[in-house]
Order: C-alpha cells, then structure tokens, then sequence
C-alpha cells in the first residue's frame, strides 16, 4: 500500500474513532443522568446500563465469527452502524422503563460490535506499524473531550433530554462517514473449531479474566460517577470538565503509545493500569475537594489509556491471522460486555443499599483482585 493510500485510510478511520468517541461523549456521562431525571432507581439505571453491555457479551461474538468466515466485515460494519441508529429513535417514543429496556437489547445488538470491528479495522491497516495504534484511537479521546466539554454547557442552557435528539444524528453521521471505509483485505477465511480453540490457551483466559474484573470495577464510575458528582452540588459544566479532562489525559498516553509500549512490556503496562485502578477507586470514597476529583480524573491516562492501548496489542498479538475480528471481539464482549455488564448491576445495587462509598471500595477490591491474578501469573 504505498504512503498517500494509507494515509487516507487512516484519516478514514481516525474519523470513525472520532465519531465513535463523540456519541460516547454524550451516553456514557449523560444518558444515565437522563434517566435518573426521568425517575429511574439507581438499580433500574444499573440494570439498563447492564442491557447494553449484556449485548456486548454475545452479538459481537457472532457478528465476528460471520465476519471472519466469509470476510465480510465491512458489509456487517455498515449494516450494523444502520440498524443501531434507527433504533436508537425509538427513545423518543417512551420514558416507560420497561419500553426503554426492551429498546435497550435491540440497539444494543446492532451497536455493540461497531468498537471490535473497528479495532479490527485499525489493526490490518497498521500492519507492522501496530505500536503506533494509539496515535489513530487518540481521535476519540479528542472528540469525547470536545463532546462532554460542550454537552455539559447545553444540559445547563436547556435540558439533559436534549442528548437523545444528538446521538441520534451522530449515529447518522458517522453511518453515512463508513461508506467511505476501503475493502481491506483479511487473514485467510478459516473454519469455526480452528478460530474457537485459539481463545483456550492460559495467557489468554488469564488476560480475559484480569481484563473481565478491570471493567467490573469501572461499572461503579461509568454508570454512577456524574450521579455522584451532582450528588455532591456539582452542576452540568463540572461534570462535562471532570469526563473531559479525563479523556484529556488519556490522550497524552495514546499519543505515545509507540514509545511507551518499545520501553515497557504490553504485560507491565497492563499491571500498573490495575494497580493504578485500585488506587483511584479507593480514594473516590472520601474525594469531595473539586481539585482532588480533577486529580483522580487525571488517573484515567492509566486506568483506562494504557490499559486499552495495551489490551488491543496485547489480544492481538496472541491471536492469529484469520481470527483477528474475533479476537477483538472476544476482548470486548469480555470486558465492556460481561465486565461492565456485571460492574453495572453491583454498582447500582449497593449505591442503592449502601452508597457511592461502599459503591467505590468494592471497585477498588476488584481492581486489585485484578492485579494480583496477573501478577501471579506472570
């Protein structure tokens, strides 16, 4: 592929990132806030929070191994990009919960593979020049800072519903952007046993379970942390400032990935995000002070940048050619599937029972639990 081809093809797709990035700029800190004003329990948030992800275990799974087997996953990319903006308007009918419940499985099966496929996408393009990975997802970042920055003055100019109204055209702009994805060319076309038996080795089910326990111990601060913050007196601005310094400081991690990742093994970097992560969550129990909030905020470089960056090289490097949309798959419906899926459902059951302070030591129990698991295992 000669320079200006594959320049292109990442501009392509760094747009995708940031499209991607920018409608999770207004769910993750606002559509549970949404829902919180509309009367919703904190465990009725969790359990809706925990639909999505729940999604995210198996319909990746599926979407992958058809995309795999018969190479098609750009038509899948794009008819899933379609379907899960569609049903994304469905919202604007209801505020019934159990409506919203059923509205949730149904965008969650189209939406839920469209961040594996992605990855996927990115890995191919990169080839040998992988390390480098972050410098296309920093993108993201990028548009989630903008995002939340933005979202947080118009929730307190208008109204938190206004969030369905622009992730529905966001769904639509970054569907309409896809169409511009090149055919790229995939690993040899391999039947289903041989893709499946790859994920039973000891490195990997050590990875997915440390990975697993990671995003259980983040369901606490993606389904509650804007909650706890207005809890505290903290109005919309605030908590759009505190998600997006936070992307911020990921970013700093993203754009050195390639340097980052030639001085330190993928498996210490991913060792310090859990330990980091523990931290963070500990402290979270007894942080009111606005400027120690945007400290622990700053933490997100490595509980969640190079934990990511590191994740994505790391399951693709145990992966072989021929399973790579599987393996990315699989790491996803491990961690932002079942992990936030199960982080989701405690973490709305004990802040309703015990709190946000009991919400973020059981995070940091699991965070730590994480770090020991593949310390151990190394």
């Amino acid at each position: 592929m000669d320079g200006n081809r594959q320049y292109k093809i990442r501009w392509i797709i760094g747009v995708q990132y940031f499209l991607y990035f920018g409608v999770m700029g207004i769910f993750l800190p606002y559509f549970n806030l949404y829902c919180h004003h509309i009367g919703f329990s904190g465990f009725q948030i969790g359990v809706l929070a925990a639909l999505k992800s729940l999604m995210m275990v198996v319909t990746p799974l599926l979407w992958a191994m058809l995309a795999d087997r018969y190479q098609i996953r750009r038509p899948i990319y794009l008819f899933c990009l379609t379907f899960s903006t569609a049903a994304w308007g469905l919202y604007f009918l209801t505020t019934t919960y159990a409506y919203m419940a059923a509205i949730t499985i149904f965008y969650g099966i189209f939406h839920a593979p469209v961040i594996s496929f992605l990855e996927a996408f990115t890995m191919d393009i990169l080839g040998a020049k992988k390390k480098s990975y972050g410098k296309i997802r920093v993108w993201g970042s990028v548009a989630f800072i903008a995002i939340t920055l933005m979202m947080g003055q118009l929730i307190d100019l208008f109204d938190v519903a206004i969030i369905l109204s622009l992730i529905f055209v966001g769904g639509m702009i970054q569907t309409l952007a896809a169409f511009k994805i090149p055919h790229v060319k995939m690993g040899a076309r391999t039947a289903l046993l041989p893709q499946v038996r790859h994920f039973f080795s000891k490195r990997i089910i050590v990875f997915l379970i440390c990975a697993f326990l990671m995003l259980v111990s983040h369901g606490a601060y993606y389904a509650f942390f804007s909650i706890h913050l207005e809890k505290l007196g903290y109005g919309g601005a605030f908590i759009g400032f505190a998600w997006a310094l936070a992307s911020f400081s990921e970013i700093i991690i993203m754009m050195q990935s390639d340097r980052i990742l030639k001085r330190f093994t993928p498996e210490k970097v991913l060792l310090f995000a859990f330990l980091a992560a523990a931290l963070r969550w500990f402290l979270l129990i007894f942080v009111r002070s606005p400027i120690v909030i945007m400290v622990l905020q700053g933490m997100h470089a490595f509980t969640y940048g190079a934990f990511h960056v590191a994740s994505i090289i790391y399951i693709d490097m145990l992966i072989p050619e021929g399973s790579k949309t599987l393996g990315q798959a699989v790491n996803n419906a491990a961690t932002y599937g079942l992990g936030l899926m199960i982080g989701f459902f405690i973490s709305g059951y004990i802040y309703d029972w015990q709190g946000a302070s009991a919400m973020f030591l059981f995070s940091g129990l699991i965070a730590l639990a994480a770090g020991g698991i593949f310390l151990n295992a190394e």
